[in-house]
């Protein structure tokens, strides 16, 4: 019997695997406009707040041209909400 035992396969035998590009895109004080993408993440870390809202994939993105604000509650739930911003001259 000169057989040799079949080997398992391993399921992911590349070592070298790409990101997926998650986590902060827009950063708090900064403009966001309407349709872009605030956060990419997986889960609800953060949740949408006013003026933004949150696609299937958890990705939060600003419905409005304004300014991006993390806000905390006392539950220590994290918010972001983008603050339209008032032109006064």
């Amino acid at each position: 019997m000169a057989h040799k035992k079949a080997g398992g396969s391993h399921a992911s035998q590349k070592s070298n695997v790409p990101g997926k590009r998650l986590g902060l895109k827009v950063f708090g004080d900064q403009m966001a406009k309407p349709g872009q993408i605030i956060i990419r993440q997986r889960g609800s870390k953060y949740f949408p707040g006013e003026n933004t809202g949150m696609g299937r994939d958890y990705t939060i993105f600003s419905k409005i041209d304004g300014r991006v604000k993390f806000i905390k509650n006392n539950k220590g739930k994290s918010y972001i909400t983008v603050v339209a911003e008032s032109v006064t001259e």
